[in-house]
């Protein structure tokens, strides 16, 4: 389905680069009059990191007053914690201005007060396309983090959504931060050079032309310290299986750098193929570390094996095609890294030359594009690849 709001929400993303009756609980001593920027946020029920990365950097389109609905807990404390840090950090301190209503009834109370135009959605995934729903059909723009839906009746609802956002003139995008990656950006214009990458190749299923993986570590440090993770992230009925997840992205990195600009129809252009899915095991010590809770909650005692060991359902691979050309995405999950930390790998196969980025401990667990000739005796390749740098150069100096 074509997303309308593509030019838009690109735009807004370099700018971004409650018990009833319950009164509102400024974090600020008062509410200061808004500004006239014209993107004002709204945080609804942040349980995840990425809502506070999107206020770690100021704009002047963006109204420093932002507006948080959330139940009462650790989860919009721990976001509120991590706004206090972008804003007491030594360098370039951030002025957001929170204002904060907790109560069981935060998503009633925000669609009666629309205090923004933008609903920020990264959190538990259960209600998300429900939420996602609500904030459209009362007319606000949202700009939600992946996934957007994890079943398939959430998947029917999002594209009722997107009906009624393109009827409603609003915006509905996801938050998709690997566009922005350099490494992904330069595999997506070199890849747009015929006289370096030729075409893409079609591949085989057992061959893909395009294999996309992801490791990712559930103990991490984000903003410099170490990250607590809630309980229902570990449940794929709140949080979805690795693939509805993570792989949002890869999925996305695939149609974004390969097929630039074609509104892909998923019911014609997309054919599936084989895929799977296996757990990480993690002990219930290890899970109270990253939780810094001891014992697992009841829901999560259906995945537990041997009376401790709790079987997450964090790795997936999907095998597709899209117009013909075969892709698989891998989306894998560990408790943590030996050394460095998450790590992308992406391999594109085109006629003359194949680009790759690796991340692996001889990048220095940095991501690093290299283009490498499809063919070893391809005497033009050096000048090809020079002409295609100079070519990008100054729009990516």
């Amino acid at each position: 389905m074509k997303l309308i709001t593509y030019l838009w929400v690109m735009a807004t993303l370099s700018f971004l680069t409650g018990c009833g009756g319950e009164a509102e609980k400024p974090v600020a001593k008062e509410e200061k009059k808004s500004s006239a920027a014209p993107v004002k946020l709204i945080t609804l029920d942040p349980g995840h990191f990425h809502a506070a990365l999107v206020q770690k950097t100021m704009y002047p389109d963006i109204d420093p007053q932002v507006h948080v609905y959330a139940p009462d807990g650790p989860e919009v404390t721990a976001h509120l914690a991590l706004i206090d840090q972008y804003k007491t950090r030594p360098e370039n301190p951030a002025t957001w201005k929170e204002v904060v209503y907790t109560g069981t009834d935060y998503m009633n109370k925000m669609l009666s007060e629309k205090k923004g135009n933008v609903v920020v959605l990264s959190g538990n995934n259960r209600q998300k396309t429900e939420f996602i729903k609500q904030s459209v059909d009362a007319g606000l723009n949202v700009l939600a983090d992946k996934p957007m839906a994890i079943n398939d009746g959430d998947f029917l609802l999002l594209t009722k959504s997107f009906e009624e956002a393109k009827a409603k003139n609003v915006l509905l995008y996801d938050i998709m931060t690997e566009r922005s990656e350099i490494t992904n950006i330069l595999q997506k214009e070199f890849a747009a050079i015929p006289e370096l990458f030729g075409e893409l190749s079609k591949g085989t299923p057992e061959n893909p032309s395009i294999l996309i993986e992801s490791v990712h570590y559930y103990y991490k440090f984000v903003s410099g310290k170490a990250l607590t993770r809630p309980v229902w992230f570990f449940d794929p009925m709140q949080q979805g299986e690795a693939v509805a997840d993570v792989g949002t992205h890869l999925v996305d990195l695939v149609h974004w750098e390969f097929f630039p600009g074609q509104a892909l129809d998923y019911k014609s252009d997309i054919v599936m193929g084989k895929s799977k899915i296996w757990f990480t095991p993690m002990t219930l010590s290890q899970f109270a570390v990253i939780t810094k809770k001891d014992s697992f909650p009841d829901f999560l005692k259906k995945y537990v094996v041997k009376d401790s060991i709790l079987q997450t359902h964090s790795n997936g691979e999907v095998n597709y095609s899209v117009k013909g050309v075969h892709a698989k995405v891998i989306a894998r999950w560990d408790y943590q890294a030996k050394e460095g930390g998450d790590t992308h790998y992406a391999i594109a196969k085109g006629s003359k030359a194949n680009l790759v980025i690796k991340q692996g401990k001889e990048e220095k667990f940095l991501p690093t594009l290299f283009i490498m000739p499809a063919n070893k005796n391809d005497k033009a390749f050096d000048s090809a690849v020079s002409a295609a740098i100079t070519k990008i150069s100054t729009a990516y100096p």
